[in-house]
């Protein structure tokens, strides 16, 4: 496993794991909370770097810059551990305050950015004066190399697998991993279909440095979302997720509900003439509704195939904890066996 350095933890019995990815973000584990909206809020971000991960809170769930300087600095009162903040770049016509939202996490002492959708080579500079570590999220080998070739210092490879949107190659991490290894030359992480030590032993044996974990995630205690989604994972299997928007090239990995079986309806019957105009009832402004009131058949919600492996909802510290020592055993006990 490259960039692996094993040791014990020997207060706790937890495997203590450096990659570059420890080394890079100043994490004690090598996993990370991705950026979600409407779950990544003060709460969860804290909860995980306390625990030895690393946090995320998501910049645009926050409607302004201020807003998200509000934000970071709830987060501070709860951790002194390094978290991040999550800015995805949008394909919109009429863009997010992006510079308002960067001088917050400039001035907000945020260390470590997790950057999604479209490239951020826009904002690069900005956030490397500032001495910013930048983590890109990325669906394929190509755009994990444009993610290098910009500045970033590390990605997060998303597999087919994960909640959201997988990109349109459908790769699946057992292929996509060590093509990643194969051509990149920063560290990256897995993502997409990540939630328990086995996902952490086997992504690092296929050339990852740390995983990045969102469904598992949303199943916390500190999840700041209603229980009715926590519950609705925790009874989801690997079945239970559906892929929409494919015919407008900006496919989501969903939970199927009534309102996800009514896009695909729509789908089907209108093919290559589907507009988002047709779907938007169903996918526009519905994140507060299903996170905070619990109404969990009026839109679709981001949920990865991983929710077939998710059976309980513990606390971050509980869930990190058990990982590592997972992973010990498995590592040790397991593969140590097969010598």
């Amino acid at each position: 496993m490259p960039g692996l350095v094993p040791g014990i933890n020997t207060h706790k019995r937890l495997l203590i794991v450096k990659t570059r990815i420890t080394e890079l973000f100043g994490i004690q584990h090598p996993i990370i909370q991705g950026g979600m909206h409407y779950v990544g809020f003060a709460e969860l971000a804290a909860a995980v770097s306390n625990a030895g991960g690393l946090g995320t809170i998501t910049g645009l769930t926050q409607k302004t810059a201020a807003d998200l300087a509000n934000e970071i600095a709830r987060c501070r009162d709860m951790t002194d551990k390094p978290f991040a903040v999550n800015l995805t770049f949008l394909p919109t016509v009429s863009s997010p305050d992006y510079p308002g939202y960067i001088k917050a996490i400039i001035e907000g002492g945020v260390k470590i950015v997790e950057t999604a959708g479209r490239s951020p080579e826009q904002y690069m500079p900005y956030l490397k004066d500032a001495g910013i570590k930048v983590i890109h999220k990325c669906t394929s080998v190509r755009h994990s190399l444009k993610a290098q070739s910009i500045g970033c210092d590390a990605v997060s490879v998303d597999g087919f697998e994960c909640g959201g949107h997988p990109g349109e190659d459908d790769i699946p991490n057992m292929i996509l991993l060590p093509r990643a290894a194969d051509e990149l030359e920063i560290p990256f992480v897995a993502s997409g279909g990540m939630a328990d030590a086995r996902s952490l032993v086997a992504a690092m044996a296929l050339g990852a440095e740390g995983m990045n974990m969102g469904t598992r995630f949303i199943a916390t205690q500190e999840a700041p979302v209603h229980e009715n989604v926590k519950k609705a994972i925790v009874a989801a299997s690997e079945l239970d997720t559906r892929l929409v928007m494919r015919p407008l090239r900006n496919t989501e990995r969903v939970l199927n509900n009534a309102a996800v079986e009514r896009i695909m309806e729509k789908e089907q019957r209108l093919g290559k003439d589907l507009q988002f105009s047709d779907i938007v009832d169903e996918v526009a402004g519905v994140y507060p509704r299903i996170m905070k009131e619990g109404d969990m058949e009026i839109g679709a919600w981001s949920c990865g195939m991983v929710a077939g492996l998710i059976n309980d909802i513990p606390t971050c510290q509980d869930l990190i904890e058990r990982i590592m020592r997972e992973a010990d055993q498995l590592i040790r006990q397991r593969l140590n066996a097969m010598l």
